[in-house]
């Protein structure tokens, strides 16, 4: 008969993975460069459907030229479009800066609020990035369900949810609030690193005991080293 996993079971499984994973990343962070909560916005806005690596490369640029809400607001398009550009999908990404940007002066004063209700309402802004400001600028405890995420969460069978907003509740509450913003950064650390989409490097992994889904990848650990990563996507 097959071992079903109780309900406590899964919580002192799931903590203790995180506990590993802590000792594994013990430099885990945000892994966009940010100054402020401004910054973190608009960087973690601009981050979808791109790297991190090239988001870092555009910003210093980007807030030279327009250090605030209101001096983004009022930027001219085209230039605007030109520093995003290295991005993809930098016509949308604009439209998505200058909006938010005027939402933030019109609505807020300029300032980047800090709750999540009010962070959701602003033009391109989801639960995932309200999160990440957060969790990162304001040291308020959230989850970022990226894609990273969600896999390893599904992977390590603490849920079986796919949306996003689900997946969040499901393992939060397997956690105290306070390590959520630590957790989303510990997962998608593995998940860049190790815990692949495609080939996970099962042999390498330091949760191999604890992990349901161990050996969905080379369980070898010359062939699994070599698919380790030693930092995020470039």
């Amino acid at each position: 008969m097959p071992h079903v996993e109780t309900r406590t079971g899964l919580v002192r499984r799931a903590r203790k993975i995180d506990r590993v994973l802590a000792e594994t990343y013990p430099d885990a962070r945000c892994e966009l460069d940010f100054d402020n909560a401004f910054e973190l916005l608009v960087v973690t806005v601009l981050s979808a459907q791109t790297t991190d690596k090239r988001v870092n490369a555009v910003r210093p640029t980007l807030f030279a030229a327009y250090p605030t809400p209101a001096a983004m607001a009022a930027a001219d398009r085209e230039a605007l479009e030109g520093i995003v550009g290295p991005l993809g999908f930098f016509r949308a990404k604009t439209e998505s800066l200058l909006k938010l940007s005027a939402a933030l002066v019109q609505d807020h004063g300029g300032e980047v609020p800090g709750r999540l209700a009010d962070l959701v309402k602003l033009p391109g802004v989801g639960r995932k990035t309200a999160n990440v400001v957060l969790g990162n600028a304001f040291d308020v405890p959230g989850i970022t369900v990226d894609t990273h995420f969600g896999r390893l969460a599904r992977r390590f069978g603490w849920t079986e949810e796919t949306d996003p907003v689900k997946v969040e509740h499901a393992v939060g509450a397997l956690f105290p609030k306070r390590d959520w913003t630590m957790l989303s950064h510990h997962l998608i650390w593995h998940g860049r690193r190790r815990c692949h989409a495609q080939k996970p490097a099962c042999g390498a992994c330091p949760l191999a005991r604890l992990c349901p889904a161990y050996g969905e990848g080379p369980t070898d650990p010359e062939a699994a080293a070599k698919l380790v990563r030693t930092e995020g996507r470039a």
